[in-house]
């Protein structure tokens, strides 16, 4: 038997067919609603006077920050004082708590 499925969107405020789907964002949060054309462009009408007073914001820092020579060098003196005590620690990576939490007791001890 053949079967034929149809997807037709919704509008969400209506319940009547959908021609768009309208993204937004409000408050670091975001949006979709599906919309019949007539409802979208009552949306559009509606915030018009505020995107007209807004600024458009950038996206945000792409990419974090690199670590700085200070964290790299207090990584490194872990990890030769690890060595020294005979705790094995990989060359590179995360430092486990472990060995952390014993460097710092240690250097508090002096």
């Amino acid at each position: 038997m053949a079967q034929k499925v149809t997807i037709a969107p919704v509008d969400d405020v209506d319940g009547g067919p959908a021609d768009e789907t309208a993204r937004f964002r409000l408050e670091a949060a975001d949006y979709e609603i599906d919309l019949s054309g007539k409802i979208a462009s009552a949306f559009r009408k509606q915030l018009a006077p505020f995107v007209e007073h807004a600024r458009k914001a950038g996206r945000g820092q792409a990419r974090r920050a690199g670590r700085t020579a200070a964290a790299s060098q207090r990584s490194g003196d872990i990890r030769a004082w690890a060595k020294d005590q005979g705790i094995a620690v990989s060359d590179r990576g995360r430092i486990p708590t472990s060995v952390l939490e014993c460097y710092q007791a240690a250097a508090t001890r002096r």
